[in-house]
């Protein structure tokens, strides 16, 4: 039975090595997706901005690490098909129909796909790039949700326009442009059943994904329970909530890829977490009361979980959070609104924030040669210093400021040095992590009664005390403003 759902998606096309994950197979809709130009871009957008100008491993791209979210994905998703497949051989002996297996087979496909194009919208030096000032004002234009859409149908994924443009609207964009593009007709596929599991969109899912959610439930969670369900009205939008929670959610597939992948390619491996432990103690959990679907984890599972939490608790404190890397982080933002100074590439980035055709142009390489351009004929530069790792001076470390707390530490320590009050600049990082034991208690703990087998749902932080030691934790760096130039030169001399 299981060697039926391990053979479910057929022989595969193609096979990548990735150095984190190993071999990871391809198949042929997949690859017409990845050869995409949209997606190719990718591999021109480093996943850690200029992260690299500190831990010189961390090159690695955008590309790779949405593969290797697919693959996480994918693992995620049979890893709980599996063991529940071994729990119930335990108890009776059965074989999966054809309508449960092409179910499961359905909605390992969506898992896949969505997990690949979940990240397809970021832009040059991924997250920096949205937060640079001159950037952040082009994204925020009234008329560029419509701008970006024109000529499409974008209520199949929004139900009305986002106030503000993030870089999550820009991989439903991006995802819908790919998808267009592949015959997912051969593959038995629908794009609004792949978008929907996307962050930031509201679909109402195809027959197709409807039929396949109500066989999938009935199979996790048996006929008698599935009817408790208002007539199962709701089944699509928990099965849907669960496929979600798959690639965007406290334990998603994501998060598990960028921890391994950032901590393997800068060396550091602060706290560690085992990613096949935590993967064989996942497990559907559902609450039709609720009703519910999501992810449940096994008691003896909690303390992979833990070094899961953990282990991303620090990779935000020692490597994101690191006073050289936030510096260089600022450094990057001026620059890029450096090189928006200039008419020209205003314009250019402008259009291409607005129109598909000229998107796949927006990568790091376009910015790191505007910041050549830039420095050679600025030293005094932003660009400059980016360009030859010129670092800015660091001057003290904080945590936990309120405004008028950090406001008052600079200017006591423009006093001290001697220095101007604008000659401070701060950079800030919020660990939000407060919100932990309120996320992960959308997460359950599956228990078992010894002698019935009877499954019991229960809160993580009824069961675990770890989860609730975590609060948010703002990291403030004080630095000493570099000495550049007040005006930017035209690039076009």
């Amino acid at each position: 039975m299981r060697r039926a759902v391990n053979d479910l998606l057929g022989a595969y096309d193609k096979l990548i090595m990735d150095p984190v994950h190993g071999g990871i197979p391809l198949y042929r809709h997949e690859i017409q997706v990845i050869d995409h130009p949209l997606f190719q871009r990718l591999r021109n957008i480093c996943q850690n901005d200029i992260l690299s100008l500190v831990f010189p491993g961390a090159t690695h791209s955008r590309f790779l690490h949405s593969i290797g979210v697919m693959h996480v994905g994918t693992r995620m998703f049979r890893s709980m098909i599996d063991a529940y497949l071994r729990e119930r051989q335990l108890s009776e002996q059965t074989e999966l129909s054809l309508n449960q297996l092409d179910a499961i087979d359905y909605l390992a496909k969506i898992i896949r796909l969505g997990c690949l194009l979940h990240d397809s919208g970021h832009s040059s030096f991924s997250h920096q790039f949205t937060q640079a000032r001159k950037i952040r004002e082009l994204m925020s234009r009234p008329e560029r949700f419509r701008e970006l859409w024109r000529g499409e149908d974008y209520s199949r994924y929004h139900p009305k326009e986002p106030e503000e443009l993030e870089h999550e609207h820009y991989s439903v964009r991006v995802a819908h442009e790919v998808l267009s593009s592949v015959d997912l007709d051969a593959a038995g596929l629908h794009a609004e059943d792949i978008i929907g599991i996307m962050e930031t969109t509201q679909v109402t899912p195809s027959d197709t994904f409807c039929r396949h959610a109500h066989t999938f439930l009935a199979f996790i969670a048996g006929d008698q329970t599935l009817a408790a369900s208002n007539g199962g009205q709701e089944v699509p939008e928990m099965v849907m909530g669960l496929l979600s929670s798959i690639v965007s959610g406290e334990i998603d597939a994501d998060r598990a890829d960028y921890m391994l992948r950032d901590g393997f390619h800068s060396s550091v491996t602060i706290g560690g977490f085992n990613l096949d432990h935590l993967l064989s103690n996942l497990r559907f959990g559902w609450d039709v009361s609720e009703p519910w679907m999501g992810l449940a984890i096994t008691h003896k599972g909690l303390g992979a979980l833990e070094d899961f939490v953990y282990s991303r608790y620090q990779m935000y404190r020692k490597v994101y959070g690191h006073k050289t890397a936030l510096g260089f982080d600022w450094l990057l933002r001026e620059a890029i609104n450096e090189v928006l100074e200039d008419p020209e590439s205003f314009e250019w980035i402008d259009t291409c924030l607005s129109d598909m055709s000229f998107f796949a142009e927006l990568t790091d390489s376009f910015f790191w040669e505007a910041f050549r351009k830039v420095a050679r004929r600025q030293p005094k530069s932003y660009s400059f210093l980016i360009v030859n790792r010129v670092k800015l001076k660091h001057l003290d470390t904080r945590e936990n400021l309120s405004k008028a707390e950090v406001q008052n530490h600079s200017n006591w320590l423009a006093g001290e040095l001697g220095l101007a009050t604008d000659d401070v600049v701060t950079c800030t990082m919020k660990a939000r992590f407060s919100n932990i034991q309120d996320n992960f208690n959308g997460i359950k703990v599956l228990e078992k009664a010894p002698i019935t087998r009877k499954r019991s749902l229960k809160k993580i932080t009824d069961v675990s005390a770890f989860f609730s030691k975590f609060e948010d934790g703002t990291i403030i760096h004080f630095y000493r403003q570099p000495d550049v130039a007040a005006t930017t030169p035209d690039l076009t001399q």
